[in-house]
């Protein structure tokens, strides 16, 4: 069996979240954290390594579409996160429309009553975890 890696990636960080090997559930993996935005090389090792770790054959990534379906710079960067993770891992890379998912996230965490520092910590992978639930929920529905 394989698994799905989704990631939520953003200025400083990246948030991770694996599929289970029947692709039906998502789980919060960890946050990614860089010093500068342009400094990506420890961010692409350790995706890598999580690749190796779960025997991940396909890369799901949030799109981040403004909300009238135009992409602007943060969806350019993350185009070009996807080239670089193509190149260095070989495994397709599916751009998946992110749009409001770190919004849910942050709804998400307040029902349950994080406080603002808190949900700093955790926000990125409950992102990368909507993000890859919603691809597999449709994946599931194109069967």
């Amino acid at each position: 069996m394989s698994r799905i890696i989704g990631l939520d990636f953003g200025a400083m960080t990246c948030g991770v979240a694996i599929s289970d090997e029947l692709l039906i559930t998502a789980q919060p993996k960890e946050t990614i954290r860089r010093t500068h935005e342009t400094k990506l090389r420890k961010t692409l090792a350790r995706i890598e390594e999580l690749i190796a770790e779960y025997g991940v054959d396909k890369i799901v990534l949030g799109l981040p579409k403004k909300l009238d379906n135009t992409e602007g710079e943060r969806a350019e960067k993350c185009r070009e996160f996807a080239a670089a993770l193509e190149r260095r891992t070989g495994l397709s890379v599916i751009l998946w429309d992110e749009r409001l998912t770190t919004v849910e996230a942050s709804r998400v965490l307040d029902d349950v009553g994080y406080g603002y520092v808190k949900k700093g910590e955790v926000i990125d992978k409950l992102a990368a975890v909507i993000i890859l639930q919603s691809y597999l929920n449709y994946l599931s529905n194109t069967k």
